[in-house]
C-alpha cells in the first residue's frame, strides 16, 4: 500500500528550511517550537531518513532534506491553492508599504506564499519613505506599512531593532575628507540622525546629493563622492561599511514598525502580518 506524507509534518519541515530555525518557524506557523521539533521527528520517522544535519553549528539540510523540499514546497503549493480556489473568502486588494531600503531580502518570499495561498488577493507593493508612507497611512492609503524608525507612534508594533551604520566606496577614503560630504536623499530618515551625530561631534560637512533619487546617491557613494548611512543588513550592492566608522560618530539604532489599518480583517491579511512579523522580527 502506498504511503502518504503528512501535510502537517511537511509544513513544519519547509518553514523551518525557508525561515532558517525552530524557532522562528515556531512563530510563523503559531505553534511551540516542541510541537515543530515533534512534526519533524514524526516525519524523519516516517521516511526513516534524517532531513537535518543536526550535528552541525548551524542548520542545515542533509541530502535526503535538500530533495524532500523541493517536492515539500509544490506539495504545499498545490494544496493551497485547491483550498483557495475552493473557497471565496479570499479577495479583493491589499495595499503594502515597505521603505526601499529593507524590502530585500524579506518581501520577494512574503509576496511569493502569499500568492500562493490566496490567488485572488492581489497585494499591491509600495516602496517609498516612512515620512511619506506614514501621512499616505493616516489618509487611508495603506492597509499595511512597515516603517523605520527611532521613536514610531503608540499605535504601532515594534518588530525589531537595528543599528545604523556608514557605508562608503569598497577601499574608498571619502570619510576621511572635510568638510565630510553626505549621500541622502531629501527625504531619507536617517539624513537628519547623521547629521545631527556630525555636529554634536564636530564634524563639519555637506551635502553632495538632492533630490529624491536614490540610484544617484548610491552611484555618488559607490564614486567615492560621499558616504552615506543605512541599516545593518540592507546595505545596497556595490557600497561596504566604513572599516573606520569609529571614527564617525554613532547614531542610535532605528526600530522597525508595523503599522496595520481596521479597515479589512480577514485570513489574507492575517497571513501578510504574520509573514511581515517573521521576515522583519528579531
Amino acid at each position: 500500500m502506498p504511503r502518504n506524507l503528512d501535510l502537517a509534518s511537511l509544513r513544519s519541515f519547509v518553514t523551518v528550511a525557508d525561515v532558517g530555525g525552530v524557532t522562528r518557524a515556531a512563530g510563523y506557523l503559531n505553534l511551540t517550537q516542541s510541537a515543530v521539533s515533534m512534526q519533524i521527528k514524526r516525519l524523519e520517522e516516517a521516511l526513516g531518513m534524517s532531513l537535518f544535519l543536526r550535528a552541525a553549528r548551524k542548520l542545515a539540510l542533509s541530502p535526503e532534506g535538500e530533495q524532500l523540499l523541493s517536492y515539500g514546497r509544490r506539495m504545499l503549493a498545490l494544496n493551497d491553492e485547491a483550498l483557495s480556489a475552493l473557497s471565496n473568502a479570499c479577495e479583493g486588494e491589499i495595499r503594502l508599504g515597505v521603505p526601499h531600503d529593507v524590502v530585500y531580502p524579506a518581501i520577494p518570499g512574503i509576496l511569493r506564499r502569499m500568492a500562493q495561498c490566496y490567488p485572488r488577493v492581489r497585494i499591491n507593493l509600495v516602496s517609498s519613505f516612512t515620512v511619506l508612507m506614514k501621512q499616505e497611512f493616516a489618509k487611508g492609503e495603506f492597509d499595511v506599512i512597515i516603517t523605520t524608525e527611532e521613536m514610531p507612534d503608540p499605535a504601532a508594533e515594534v518588530l525589531s531593532s537595528r543599528g545604523l551604520v556608514w557605508v562608503g566606496a569598497p577601499d574608498g577614503n571619502a570619510w576621511q575628507r572635510r568638510p565630510l560630504r553626505l549621500g541622502f536623499k531629501d527625504t531619507c530618515i536617517f539624513r537628519p540622525h547623521a547629521q545631527a551625530a556630525l555636529e554634536a561631534a564636530g564634524i563639519a560637512w555637506e551635502m553632495a546629493t538632492g533630490g529624491e533619487s536614490e540610484q544617484a546617491v548610491e552611484a555618488t557613494v559607490a564614486a567615492d563622492l560621499a558616504v552615506s548611512m543605512r541599516m545593518v543588513g540592507s546595505i545596497p550592492e556595490g557600497l561596504v561599511p566604513i572599516a573606520a566608522d569609529n571614527q564617525l560618530p554613532q547614531v542610535a539604532p532605528m526600530k522597525l514598525a508595523l503599522y496595520r489599518a481596521n479597515r479589512r480583517s480577514d485570513e489574507a491579511l492575517e497571513m501578510l502580518v504574520s509573514e511581515l512579523r517573521c521576515g522583519y522580527g528579531a
